[in-house]
């Protein structure tokens, strides 16, 4: 890998984005991140992933310098489409990812933190999109997802204005799940982390179906599917194991059988 680093231990995938000085997202980062994705969907040695930014930045957004090399709209709408579809990957994705966020998430880099299961970010790290300051707007599915969290007047304020919000204002409108000091954020990341991979890979691979279904099935669809996750995921011998040791008194070990 050119652009990202990659390091696993007690099954969480550390993924660093590096590409200085403000770990933008060219088209290579993005490939390199999809072929990540199909590595880690087939390796049983990671159950959890964990994005964060090399340097200064998270990811302080597209590579702006790659923009005049499209020749026209409908390119630019191609580009457009292969960023969403490869952040919708990650946000279906079956094993959590965790985007850890400090100094900039923005434009492409917030969308990408956007895609991911839970964002951790730093008090003062801030988050936006400011692509209408280029007269452009957001291509990554960044209009559709920032409205879900912070509300739709606030994501059309962050829009219209082109101004960040910080880390700590992320976290009371619900971008952030925490916001942390600067030296605390890698520590409360990896125990995150680690509390996401001591589960059954099975039942958290139900439980993110189950949230996802809300952006496409209708209530009573989505709980006849929790209905039958139920059932199969009682069959399993992650279950087995997580009631005998209920029943012992003891901390389940998990295998994802």
């Amino acid at each position: 890998m050119s652009y990202l680093n990659v390091k696993v231990e007690d099954y969480v995938a550390v993924v660093t984005i590096y590409q200085p000085p403000a770990n933008a997202l060219s088209s290579y980062v993005l490939k390199e991140l999809s072929s990540l994705m199909d590595e880690f969907e087939a390796n049983k040695d990671v159950r959890v992933i964990v994005i964060n930014g090399e340097g200064r930045f998270f990811s302080a957004g597209a590579d702006i310098k790659e923009f005049v090399s499209v020749p026209n709209g409908e390119e630019f709408s191609k580009l457009a489409a292969n960023g969403q579809e490869l952040f919708e990957r990650i946000e279906t994705f079956r094993k959590p990812v965790i985007a850890s966020i400090h100094g900039a998430a923005l434009g492409g880099g917030l969308e990408l933190a956007m895609s991911c299961h839970v964002r951790l970010v730093t008090e003062n790290a801030k988050l936006g999109l400011p692509e209408l300051q280029l007269g452009l707007i957001p291509g990554f599915a960044g209009s559709q997802r920032l409205p879900k969290y912070v509300g739709e007047a606030k994501a059309l304020e962050m829009l219209l204005t082109s101004e960040p919000i910080s880390g700590t204002e992320a976290a009371q409108y619900g971008l952030a799940n925490h916001a942390y000091a600067e030296e605390a954020l890698l520590d409360e990341t990896m125990k995150l982390a680690k509390k996401f991979a001591a589960k059954s890979p099975i039942s958290v691979s139900a439980a993110i179906d189950l949230i996802n279904a809300s952006k496409t099935l209708p209530y009573h669809d989505r709980v006849k599917k929790e209905a039958g996750y139920f059932g199969t995921v009682f069959e399993s011998a992650d279950a087995k194991e997580g009631i005998s040791a209920f029943l012992e008194k003891r901390q389940p070990q998990f295998k994802g059988e």
